[in-house]
């Protein structure tokens, strides 16, 4: 695949010429790089949380020692019942007492489908376009665990909110494999009716740590 990209890009520049090169060398960088909050400011909780609600996410803010308690409370109301999936470095008091499913790598999608909710951190939250980013690192676990359930819980420290992209994309490792979430997973079909929960979590709550 990589090889059959190169070749057809080589192509394409040969059959520009030199605006190719050009064009190549004068790519605009006057966007906005940051925000006019600093990362993990308290303004950037309240435009993150108003733009999740804007996506139809549900939210709720805690500190670091209720924590626990506010994810047995979200897991209680969101998935009453059934098993939870969690990445295998999650902290046993994120699974509000449940029985858990520790994933390894080894999980099937058969398998996940089966659960009733996953629960996981994440790499950064952006404030401006109400974005989770998730890029398989700590307390994330493999993509797969955060697409195939229905109902996804994930916690976002303030310390881990930028309010740009630019900001956030600076702070990523381009190597790592990234997912960004904005909102539960949602579509429309011809007639324009929003469908949810086909290429992801129906349910997205986000425990927002400050």
């Amino acid at each position: 695949m990589t090889d059959a990209r190169t070749e057809v890009l080589a192509r394409i520049r040969s059959a520009l010429g030199a605006d190719a090169q050009q064009a190549e060398t004068s790519v605009a960088r006057e966007y906005r790089l940051f925000g006019e909050y600093a990362p993990g400011s308290a303004a950037l909780a309240d435009l993150l949380e108003e733009r999740l609600l804007d996506y139809r996410a549900a939210v709720r803010r805690t500190t670091p020692e209720q924590l626990a308690d506010t994810l047995r409370e979200v897991l209680d109301r969101v998935a009453p019942r059934g098993l939870l999936v969690v990445p295998g470095d999650l902290p046993p008091e994120w699974t509000g007492g449940r029985e858990v499913l520790r994933d390894q790598g080894a999980t099937s999608a058969e398998e996940l489908d089966q659960v009733s909710a996953v629960v996981t951190g994440c790499a950064l939250a952006v404030a401006e376009t109400g974005t989770i980013v998730l890029d398989a690192g700590a307390l994330q676990g493999r993509r797969a665990l955060t697409l195939v359930p229905d109902v996804h819980v994930c916690v976002v420290r303030l310390d881990q909110v930028v309010q740009t992209v630019p900001e956030a994309v600076r702070r990523l490792d381009a190597r790592r494999p990234q997912t960004w979430v904005s909102g539960p997973s949602a579509t429309s079909d011809i007639e324009l009716e929003r469908v949810e929960g086909v290429h992801g979590p129906r349910t997205l709550v986000v425990v927002l740590v400050c």
